[in-house]
């Protein structure tokens, strides 16, 4: 939690002692500014105010653009639109829509993630992350329901972007992102169970305990052709990267079994295996007609923590992928954009019929590994799923569900992470705790629930770090002014009888506010006559310690106590005497230096003991 220090006397031979408040965590101290830096994310950047930061990098792109680069891009373009075919098809259908749904959202959003990112090598649609929220927003409030949540969710994303908080969504804890992802892989798997072993079953709960309840006691209706289907299935999605990492694994098991199954469908009849024609029936091939859906308050309280569980999964998925991105490329994600672009998408792809669209990892990586580097490879597999879904969607009609659901069953263990979640189970008892939380909250009970309290859980992870990080130290006697810095020569102050020095280390906000007026009771002593806060290394102070330092000085000023500040930053300063502490202490009394202040301290002090002799 909080270390206090008590320093006296000499500093090179000090009594020490420590008062503990709360738990210790000694060996995790950092200061938090320097964090900022260590991962390079620069503090102005999380900035509520400023310009809007909307620079899509196809802008950028477009200046340098080149021949050699736009046939790079044309190759990534083909072969990720190829990849992103059946992962559409399959996440739509999981999420409760048709295929069509799912390869107009990948058409559009695609398109307009890649048109208006901040990203260069994004790649969005669908993803699996969203199927568990989507299928409950269309099981509660429908289709129309669906396309509200996610028109809301684009414009919570938009307004993210707009005020600089691509940089603050960085800071969610990798605990929680990892639990609510084995969560939702985790769910995934257990949707596809009903068509992997063609159980026949009309309606299947929900929630995950009854779901498993159902499929167990329905053991005896498995079909032994749908099971081998959907077993070769996995087992080529598995094979082939193991000959050509390359090779799209999904589509070409995809590819194969669909001949299998139209052979086996049309020479053994008897034998038959569910296809998405048999589903969906015969789906148009036209881009659907925009159409407007209906807002009402009643409405958006209704939809609005879905809403905001579409923006936050979005902007994490979105951003995390983009970071993985960077690190391979070696470019840099303009963040805020990438937020706006998304949020762009969401809002028009639901007037198309579409569902929630955000930056898909598998896909990016697979535009990264052909070659891909500017938003144009984007754009072009946008343009490839466009001329599938206009010349080929009847073919799609032949292929096999048991297929599809082994796909899921790939993409639900590549998002498990379960050795990621391993290495974790070695890490503090409090990250083992978060993301056996948010994991356990994602898969019995839902993913808005693990999201809020996930996020909650964030905060509060963040304060308890910050807090322990910031120490209050008491001096009196004597102060070394190099202590604490790198500096080789030692400047001794003689601090005068009656002056206290009391120095805050880390940030000053209400979760130390209430430790510092803790500490100052519990050590206070005998009554000094001028108190010294010195706040060099304070990099920001909230409302709470402003107004906890206002009681401080009018206590102390009716007690005959001069308060006295020292080392203030521009920043600080600033939102001091926006407060009016200046005026209230007296401007002289806010001191640049420790060495100004403590001269004038002592002054006052003895100034103040002659008068009280003289008296």
């Amino acid at each position: 939690m909080l270390n206090i220090y008590v320093f006296k006397h000499n500093f090179s031979n000090f009594a020490k002692q420590k008062i503990v408040l709360g738990i210790s965590s000694a060996n995790q101290r950092m200061n938090p500014v320097k964090f900022f830096r260590i991962i390079n994310l620069p503090i102005n950047d999380m900035s509520l105010s400023g310009p809007i930061d909307f620079k899509p990098k196809l802008i950028s792109a477009m200046k340098d653009y080149s021949f050699s680069r736009f046939k790079t891009d044309l190759i990534a373009g083909i072969v990720v639109g190829i990849v992103a075919l059946p992962l559409a098809v399959a996440f739509a259908i999981a999420s409760g829509v048709s295929p069509t749904i799912g390869l107009v959202t990948a058409i559009i959003g695609g398109f307009l993630v890649s048109a208006l990112g901040g990203c260069s090598v994004q790649i969005g649609g669908p993803t699996g992350a969203f199927i568990i929220i989507i299928y409950g927003i269309i099981e509660n409030f429908g289709l129309e329901g669906l396309a509200v949540a996610t028109f809301m969710a684009g414009l919570i994303l938009v307004l993210m972007g707009l005020f600089h908080l691509g940089t603050v969504i960085k800071f969610i804890p990798y605990p929680i992102v990892v639990g609510f992802t084995s969560g939702i892989a985790l769910t995934i798997f257990s949707t596809q169970m009903n068509d992997f072993f063609g159980l026949g079953l009309k309606e299947v709960p929900a929630s995950f305990i009854p779901k498993w309840g159902v499929y167990l006691s329905n053991l005896q209706n498995i079909d032994l052709a749908t099971t081998v289907v959907a077993v070769v299935s996995l087992l080529i999605i598995i094979a082939v990267p193991m000959i050509s990492k390359k090779l799209p694994g999904a589509l070409i098991s995809i590819i194969i079994m669909t001949l299998a199954v139209w052979l086996l469908n049309e020479y053994c009849p008897e034998i038959h295996v569910a296809t998405i024609g048999d589903r969906f029936g015969s789906m148009a091939s036209d881009i659907p007609a925009p159409k407007g859906f209906s807002l009402s308050m009643d409405t958006i309280n209704l939809l609005l923590p879905s809403a905001f569980t579409i923006a936050i999964l979005g902007s994490i998925e979105s951003l995390l992928s983009a970071t993985v991105a960077d690190g391979v490329t070696g470019s840099q994600t303009r963040s805020n954009t990438e937020l706006i672009g998304q949020g762009v998408a969401n809002i028009v792809v639901p007037f198309f019929g579409g569902i929630p669209v955000t930056g898909a990892i598998a896909r990016t990586m697979t535009n990264i590994t052909n070659g891909g580097r500017t938003p144009v490879a984007g754009i072009i597999h946008a343009i490839v799923l466009l001329l599938i879904f206009m010349f080929m969607m009847p073919l799609i009609n032949l292929v096999p569900m048991a297929c599809l659901a082994a796909v899921l069953v790939m993409v639900s263990y590549n998002m498990s992470g379960w050795r990621t979640v391993r290495g974790i189970l070695k890490n503090p008892k409090s990250d083992v705790t978060v993301l056996a939380v948010t994991f356990i909250l994602t898969v019995i009970f839902d993913l808005t629930i693990a999201i809020e309290i996930g996020l909650l859980l964030a905060i509060i992870l963040f304060l308890r770090r910050v807090t322990e990080n910031t120490q209050i130290k008491v001096y009196s006697e004597q102060l070394d002014v190099a202590e604490g810095t790198e500096a080789t020569t030692h400047e001794v102050l003689d601090v005068a009888d009656g002056v206290q020095i009391y120095e805050i280390d880390g940030p000053f906000f209400f979760g130390v506010a209430t430790k510092f007026d803790e500490m100052m009771r519990s050590t206070m002593g005998e009554k000094p006559k001028v108190r010294i806060i010195r706040m060099r290394k304070v990099p920001f102070i909230d409302a709470t310690a402003v107004h906890n330092l206002e009681i401080l000085i009018h206590s102390s000023q009716a007690e005959g106590i001069h308060v006295v500040l020292s080392g203030v930053n521009q920043n600080v300063r600033e939102v001091l005497e926006h407060a009016g502490i200046d005026k209230l202490i007296g401007k002289d009394h806010v001191c640049s230096h420790i060495t100004i202040a403590v001269r004038m301290a002592n002054k006052i002090a003895g100034n103040l003991i002659d008068h009280t002799q003289a008296g």
